[in-house]
């Protein structure tokens, strides 16, 4: 071999290994560069304790929950979903949700974005079933099983998407409902459950006592029908009502009256009502002293119906022979303690029993107010023979299967029916007899925005609500839309109002600001949706002129921020307002048995209560009562 190819050999050699060398070294390099840009693994997350609410109840019981884990040294973060990134959510490795069930089974929109990136993730094949795999979770739903199909489905539909998703449940789901009164007691025992399980102390297991061996009956059944034992869907039978097929339990709360039927009335709901002012009647109705009813005692004015119609408040009974209702309305007043129902399915008081009660209850209350100042004794003794009776305490008193018989009951004895219904019973307004004065609760006047407000519990509200407009059309007696004005959710709509003036043609139409009743679990409203007596003056007006001249304002209550409209054809006559009642005439025309209408016991309007007039609807007789507020002080002005 020459020297020159040996020379060129290892040149060769040495330029191979020279490159080799290079090479290698680039890699390291460059392999140390990404891990050093690459960023450090994720720290352990703290477990989270979320809420899903709306009316701050959810919010309410996730605060309890996370004061009782704190207590017993389990670090929690409390989170609201909304300011909450969801991409975080895969590195969770416990969570705990309060979850209520808005509308249409929906979570509250406030926590949509949150709910629907789960369910995104659970339904995308890509994401994977097993991204959660080192997640536990539990779950507490709050909703009302008045809603029927869609109780609680929020909180079942964030159950399925993270078991979906490869989570764990730590103990099953737990449905509570709202209506059933022991709301609380059936949390407090889940929350007591998730302590002990994340503890050690127990483990998993169902939260509610006695649905343990009706899950083991299910989870054998799907054994036999040769199914996985994870395609049992606990959240349907653990925690929540008994199967519809038990004849022994009761579903939405409630005891078991004569015959097995169960009573509208809970002991739990009982208390809550009483709490509140009311007597309750029987196992279904109930009456209430009205504030008025003691202000006119007192000589200090009467309620709006007193400058309308003529009532004398003193003698006016508020009470109902159906404490439950098919609505959860926004403004309740009653804050949601009373029953809710679509049908009347309880034990059924008579009627009779039910007047004589309520009166005797009213007496006992008015005595009370005996040494009183301002109450003289012949007001009092007026009190004690009550004319008027405002069956629109709470709930639905057309539910009442026995109205009618009711109804005649208190004519016979001379006491005036002012009946309201809140639109979602056609059928019985239409088989209703002659009334004093009929009122329907027009709450809205969109599909969307008496979804908003009134909650209503029929799927088909909007169909019975027009239903019911057009009901009043074939009613002789007086008629009246009720309008509740909620700045921010309905006093907009003044165009949607006009054309449902058409529906009912009613004789009246009382429009009057929402009245606020403190801050509560079930309602969002604020003093800020509480419109002034001139924003409800500029509505009234604005709608009477839509009407074209078939409607007029022509009374107003500044006090209770209330103005009337009324049908100029009827009770305009010679440029006066005859919008007050003829009480004994009403009470010898139903005595009568003879068909009769409206007009045939209508009566002047005194000018102190026509629209405009400077008394804005006071009562000149009675003495004006002010407080001063700045110092807490009262005084008199005649």
């Amino acid at each position: 071999m020459t020297t020159s190819l040996k020379t060129h050999i290892a040149l060769f050699s040495l330029f191979s290994l020279s490159s080799l060398y290079f090479l290698l070294k680039s890699r390291r390099l460059r392999s140390l560069r990404v891990h050093a840009s690459s960023p450090p693994p994720p720290p352990p997350t703290s477990p989270k304790l979320f809420y899903v609410s709306e009316t701050n109840t959810s919010k309410t019981l996730a605060q309890r929950l996370h004061s009782s884990l704190l207590s017993n040294s389990l670090q929690f973060a409390l989170t609201d979903p909304s300011l909450y990134e969801p991409d975080r959510l895969f590195s969770e490795t416990l969570l705990l949700f309060v979850v209520s069930t808005w509308q249409d089974g929906k979570p509250p929109p406030s926590s949509q974005y949150f709910s629907q990136f789960l369910s995104d993730a659970a339904n995308d094949f890509r994401v994977g079933s097993l991204i959660l795999s080192g997640c536990k979770f539990a779950i507490f739903g709050v909703g009302s099983a008045s809603y029927g199909d869609t109780f609680n489905a929020a909180a079942r539909d964030f159950s399925k998407w993270l078991k979906a998703l490869g989570a764990k449940e730590l103990v099953p789901i737990c449905e509570g409902d709202v209506d059933a009164g022991d709301l609380d007691t059936v949390f407090n025992a889940w929350g007591d459950k998730v302590v002990r399980v994340l503890k050690g102390e127990v483990e998993g297991e169902s939260c509610t006592n006695g649905f343990d061996e009706e899950f083991e009956k299910m989870e054998e059944m799907d054994e036999m029908e040769g199914m996985e034992p994870g395609e049992v869907d606990i959240e349907d039978i653990a925690g929540k009502a008994p199967l519809k097929n038990s004849s022994t339990e009761l579903p939405n709360g409630g005891s078991k009256g004569e015959n097995g039927v169960k009573e509208m009335v809970t002991p739990i709901i009982r208390s809550s009502l009483e709490k509140q002012g009311y007597k309750i009647i029987g196992s279904h109705s109930g009456v209430k002293l009205c504030r008025w009813t003691k202000s006119q005692l007192r000589g200090r004015g009467g309620c709006y119906k007193h400058s309308f119609y003529g009532i004398e408040s003193h003698r006016c009974m508020e009470a109902t022979p159906s404490l439950a209702c098919a609505n959860k309305c926004v403004f309740c007043w009653r804050h949601h303690t009373n029953p809710v129902g679509k049908s009347w399915r309880w034990k059924m008081d008579d009627p009779l029993e039910i007047v004589n009660s309520a009166i005797e209850q009213h007496k006992k209350m008015i005595k009370q107010m005996k040494g009183v100042p301002g109450v003289k004794q012949e007001q009092l003794d007026e009190g004690l023979a009550p004319r008027h009776c405002a069956l629109s305490l709470v709930g639905e008193p057309i539910m009442y299967p026995e109205i009618n018989s009711l109804v005649d009951e208190l004519h016979r004895r001379h006491i005036s029916t002012f009946l309201v219904t809140n639109a979602q019973f056609p059928d019985r307004i239409n088989i209703l007899k002659p009334i004093t004065q009929l009122y329907v609760s027009v709450d809205a006047a969109t599909k969307d925005s008496l979804k908003a407000i009134d909650r209503p519990l029929f799927g088909d509200f909007w169909e019975r609500f027009q239903d019911s407009l057009k009901a009043l059309r074939d009613k002789a007696q007086r008629t009246v839309y009720r309008l509740t004005l909620v700045k921010g959710w309905n006093a907009e709509d003044i165009d949607a109002y006009s054309s449902l003036l058409s529906l009912g043609e009613p004789d009246f139409v009382e429009i009057k600001g929402v009245t606020y009743c403190g801050s509560t679990t079930t309602s969002k409203l604020t003093m800020e949706n509480v419109p002034w007596h001139t924003d409800v003056k500029s509505f009234s007006e604005a709608l009477a002129l839509k009407s074209n001249g078939v409607y007029e304002v022509a009374c107003e209550h500044a006090h209770s921020c209330c103005v009337l409209l009324a049908k100029t054809n009827k009770f305009k006559i010679d440029g006066k307002w005859y919008t007050w009642i003829d009480y004994d005439r009403f009470h010898k025309l139903v005595t009568s048995g003879k068909p009769f209408k409206s007009e045939d016991y209508m009566a002047m309007t005194p000018s102190w209560a026509v629209y405009g007039a400077n008394e804005g609807g006071f009562d000149p007789d009675q003495s004006r009562y002010k407080k001063e507020r700045r110092h807490g002080a009262a005084v008199l002005k005649n």
